[in-house]
């Protein structure tokens, strides 16, 4: 019976958060210079859905608004929830896959790594051999890379060192950034792109991002949801997943390229955006507890919900100047991690 109220709340859980996400995110399209209410941005977003436009009508809403809201305000919104949706998920995934609570896709250098191969593909010119898919192509490859690298090097035996990881990501990341430095100064061109991708920002997003950044990040996600059982076996030690039937090797790689698809996906939308992974599962894990199976879900919507907030100030807190919301949740994300550094600290004292 405790299982199955559990699972009841959990659902339950899950629908009131969804419903959270959604009226955040309609409450966010009314913030900005043009004047509009709530009340109108929900109509005019419910008047281009299918099914519900039997009930809203375009031509009641002002043509202006209708496209500040849906082809400036949405698009963007959208994507700041699934990326925010997708570093949580990562993050989520990360801390259990190598049993660190400081795990992170920005940390360990993984978004680093996405972020070169997007800049490798803006410099050689995307929409080249590959049309418009080559920037999350090339994160992907990028990402994946740096993931392997950095689980090789921190793996000693069947363990991960956690010093060695940290170290690792930190180490490596700091050399990705600089190579990504250094071609911004070969191709100033391009500086201003590359940029944006290093400081991570969701300015001039349209649907055609959300087209493209999606497959990656929905197929990555979906396959991590689907592995939430078996990375639940793996928190309690390799001998205990290998016990339960569990092909560990095939399941690290499988978990590595899950997350390193949906980096990808997240990175050659927006650019690299740190400690949304970091921050939003230690939040979820203290109010529902490790288990990945609502853990991973949760905090698709925790951290859907919390990049929306944050791109929302990003755009808005210094009028028409827009600052690049990766510093917004840089501001955030650092003391969180001196925070957990001196949580550990103590606990080894």
């Amino acid at each position: 019976m405790d299982v199955l109220n559990n699972r009841k709340s959990w659902k339950y859980l899950l629908i009131c958060f969804t419903l959270f996400l959604i009226a955040v995110g309609i409450f966010c399209t009314t913030v900005g210079s043009a004047d509009i209410s709530f009340k109108e941005s929900a109509g005019i977003i419910m008047s281009k859905v299918p099914l519900l436009n039997h009930w809203f009508h375009a031509e009641d809403y002002s043509h202006v608004h209708q496209t500040i809201i849906w082809s400036l305000r949405v698009p963007r919104v959208i994507l700041a929830a699934l990326v925010g949706g997708a570093l949580g998920v990562i993050g989520g995934t990360l801390q259990g896959f190598f049993k660190n609570p400081m795990a992170d896709p920005y940390v360990m250098g993984v978004s680093s790594g996405a972020g070169l191969g997007a800049t490798v593909a803006i410099i050689t010119g995307a929409g080249g051999f590959l049309g418009m898919i080559e920037i999350p192509v090339f994160s992907f490859i990028g990402a994946f890379l740096t993931t392997w690298i950095v689980y090789s090097l921190a793996k000693v035996g069947k363990k991960v060192v956690v010093t060695t990881l940290l170290l690792a990501g930190v180490a490596l990341s700091a050399f990705l950034s600089a190579v990504m430095s250094f071609l911004m100064v070969l191709n100033t061109d391009d500086i201003d792109k590359i940029y944006l991708w290093l400081m991570g920002s969701f300015a001039n997003k349209s649907w055609e991002h959300i087209q493209l950044a999606a497959p990656f990040i929905l197929i990555g996600v979906i396959v991590l949801f689907a592995l939430a059982k078996e990375m639940n076996a793996m928190v309690f030690g390799d001998s205990t997943a290998q016990h339960l039937g569990i092909n560990l090797g095939k399941l690290q790689i499988i978990l590595l390229m899950a997350t390193s698809l949906t980096t990808a996906g997240a990175v050659a939308s927006c650019g690299s955006i740190g400690f949304v992974g970091l921050i939003v599962p230690h939040i979820v894990r203290i109010m529902v507890g490790p288990d990945h199976r609502v853990l991973l879900p949760l905090s698709f919507l925790v951290g859907g919900t919390f990049l929306v907030i944050t791109d929302t100030i990003a755009r808005t807190c210094l009028g028409s100047q827009e600052i690049p919301v990766g510093v917004i949740t840089a501001l955030f994300g650092g003391p969180f991690f001196i925070y957990l550094l001196k949580k550990k600290k103590e606990r080894v004292i």
